[in-house]
């Protein structure tokens, strides 16, 4: 009950505080392409119309003052792009394994137009769901229920690759390195499904393999979160080994384990499910080994919610992050569409976000889905972009990545131009080995106080190219104002270098 009214106390004071934005957040929403939730809106679109609603999509996130997007491109051992491993999905052209028409890469494109903005994109895979169904007559030739039967494991209403199987785990890792290799994601992601979630009545056919293969454990259970650790370490290793600066990370359910099944490191709920017991994932283990870079605990419960309370387990997940980010997921597709009344309260999602903030116990938020983000359910979108996101902001820092940090660039010039000020710019000779991943360009209206930790300071965020010199227009600079504007380089951690030497100037020309 204290900490109850604590929560309330904190919900009412210095609402502007918690409201305000701050300088570095983490920002995603997750894009669900499986039976076409979020993207594309349908199966039957040709190419175009997928790009035109990729770029409406990016934009619109852009807009909202978002930072990055979890794009779900393996839905059920399935691909939206061009793989050697899997057919092409059929949430995107209707029929799996045949490519779009006109032919393109969608996963290129969709990368290409959210670094465009200033965004991250995070490629987000299932590893171990095989189908979504148990018709297979529509499946590709090359998908791997046909090529590698005895992979498989029938459960439910659908077929999964059977974790125990080393060739399972070589193929999963194949997978993956495949996208890290030829495209430039930010990260790879994986949500909570491991094993799968239990089936009532039903036992999930590994017993096999378990005599086979488990004789040094004592439980088949302890032996399922051997094979799903090997697989989490090994595509750590491999991701590492190639590309150091991308991130793997996991949003597990959001309750590891009751604290009456473990006392010493469970969380005081009662959840009807735990990762740890069901889903087999020792997340807890795979922080403190350094295996994945963040955690997004999906929290999909209000605040004060009896068996699995959301204050209570972000205190929770921030004690045992071992150091790595934590970033929340928020059940946007819950609000005004759920039976708990809590949910009908357009201010529960603010008052998680502002929990985040005021207690330091989680670096951002992740939403599900897109498609309640953009239905704006009670005004609750409105709110973010209003309040919460209103200003721009930088994903947190990662310097346990250890990569090199980039130096100051140097701002050639602000020039009045009837299109707008005019900034030059380009990076700095000593990384021209080392580029930057991106800019932000700050803007001052005071020509002698520079506050750079003050988010609302932020102009814009804009990409690196391939180009040393870069330019761009402030086209929302006002006739009769003196601005000062100033750049910084970051790199892939998002470590920001000091800022180039400012440079003021006096917008006079209007536009014709």
């Amino acid at each position: 009950m204290k900490q109850l009214i604590i929560i309330v106390l904190i919900s009412f004071i210095g609402f502007q505080l918690f409201a305000q934005s701050p300088k570095r957040e983490f920002r995603g929403a997750w894009v669900a392409t499986v039976v076409n939730i979020d993207y594309p809106s349908s199966k039957t679109l040709n190419a175009a119309a997928q790009k035109q609603e990729w770029l409406e999509l990016v934009d619109f996130y852009e807009n909202l003052g978002f930072n990055a997007l979890f794009v779900q491109i393996r839905p059920a051992a399935d691909a939206l792009y061009p793989s050697q491993y899997a057919p092409w999905s059929q949430y995107l052209t209707g029929e799996q394994g045949k490519a779009p028409e006109p032919y393109y890469d969608p996963l290129k494109f969709m990368i290409e137009e959210t670094h465009k903005r200033g965004m991250e994109f995070h490629a987000w895979l299932n590893p171990y769901r095989a189908t979504m169904s148990l018709d297979t007559s529509q499946l590709a030739d090359n998908h791997p229920l046909n090529t590698h039967p005895d992979w498989m494991i029938k459960y439910g209403n659908k077929y999964y690759f059977n974790p125990a199987l080393p060739k399972v785990q070589n193929h999963i890792t194949d997978v993956v390195m495949e996208v890290v290799q030829n495209y430039d994601v930010d990260g790879i992601h994986f949500d909570d499904y491991f094993y799968p979630y239990k089936v009532k009545g039903e036992t999930f056919g590994d017993t096999v393999q378990y005599v086979l293969y488990g004789r040094d454990f004592k439980t088949i259970e302890d032996w399922r979160r051997y094979n799903v650790d090997l697989l989490i370490e090994q595509l750590h290793n491999n991701i590492k080994f190639v590309k150091p600066h991308v991130r793997f990370g996991i949003s597990p359910f959001g309750v590891w384990r009751n604290k009456s099944n473990d006392p010493l490191n469970g969380s005081d709920t009662r959840a009807g499910v735990q990762a740890y017991d069901d889903l087999y994932a020792d997340i807890l283990k795979w922080l403190e080994n350094g295996w994945i870079d963040y955690v997004a605990p999906q929290l999909y419960w209000y605040i004060g919610f009896p068996p699995a309370d959301y204050a209570t387990l972000l205190d929770w997940w921030h004690d045992h992050s071992f150091g790595k980010q934590v970033y929340i997921g928020h059940a946007m597709y819950k609000v005004a569409n759920d039976r708990y009344e809590t949910w009908s309260d357009p201010g529960e999602i603010p008052r998680q976000i502002r929990l985040n903030r005021s207690s330091r116990k989680a670096d951002g938020s992740i939403f599900f889905n897109t498609k309640s983000v953009k239905a704006n359910p009670l005004g609750v979108t409105d709110s973010i972009s209003t309040y919460y996101y209103k200003e721009k902001a930088l994903p947190p820092e990662m310097p346990y990545l250890n990569l090199t940090p980039v130096a100051a660039p140097k701002l050639k010039k602000t020039k009045d131009k009837k299109e707008g000020v005019k900034l030059k710019w380009k990076y700095n000779k000593e990384d021209k080995d080392n580029p930057p991943t991106y800019y932000v360009i700050y803007r001052f209206e005071n020509m002698e106080t520079w506050d750079y930790e003050n988010g609302a300071n932020i102009l814009r965020i804009t990409p690196y190219t391939n180009e040393r010199r870069h330019k761009w227009y402030d086209d929302t600079a006002q006739i009769g104002k003196v601005y000062t504007y100033a750049i910084s380089a970051v790199n892939r951690q998002h470590s920001e270098s000091p800022p180039s030497l400012p440079k003021s100037v006096l917008k006079k020309k209007e536009e014709e």
